[in-house]
């Protein structure tokens, strides 16, 4: 297995983030932006090649995420249910996302095969999400499915947020 790691809270935002191995070396930088259909977030390595992105599919009616690798589309991420964990499907490799989005745990199967799995790791840098990947040629494609979890998660945040905020503000009048 191949560690990656990632500053939490820095993987699907509108900044510039680096994907580092377990030695700290930078080995990939993720750029773009998410929100509207045809929203792209890329992944180029180091010597400014880009390897994978994420394209924004569609925002009605469930959102999906194209995702590509040496710019050829390796397959569509959607989500099939969130009860009682959440559980994301990628049809044409045939992987499976399931676990705790919350908490940034989850894990990434080829049918039985562990692709990757995503925990939360403290480092002496601060906090990261740390990526195993069974496979490094599969990292690529594993770091954009990560930024889309990441995605789906600050995103029912915000949705959560701005509920809670229209009820205070309903019962207070």
């Amino acid at each position: 297995m191949t560690e990656f790691f990632i500053q939490e809270k820095q993987l699907s935002s509108v900044t510039r983030t680096i994907v580092k191995d377990s030695k700290g070396v930078p080995l990939y930088l993720m750029v773009g932006h998410w929100g509207r259909k045809g929203n792209v977030l890329s992944l180029y390595a180091m010597d400014g090649q880009i390897v994978a992105y994420i394209k924004q599919a569609s925002v009605i009616l469930g959102r999906k995420f194209e995702i590509y690798q040496d710019h050829t589309k390796v397959g569509v991420l959607h989500k099939i249910f969130h009860w009682p964990g959440d559980f994301y499907y990628i049809q044409q490799l045939h992987w499976a996302v399931y676990g705790d989005i919350y908490n940034h745990q989850y894990k990434i199967n080829h049918f039985n095969q562990p692709v990757m799995t995503m925990d939360k790791a403290t480092l002496l840098t601060g906090d990261y999400y740390a990526l195993d990947v069974t496979d490094p040629a599969d990292a690529p494609v594993c770091i954009c499915v990560a930024a889309v979890m990441d995605y789906w998660l600050y995103n029912r945040n915000k949705r959560r947020e701005k509920e809670t905020a229209l009820e205070i503000t309903f019962s207070q009048n």
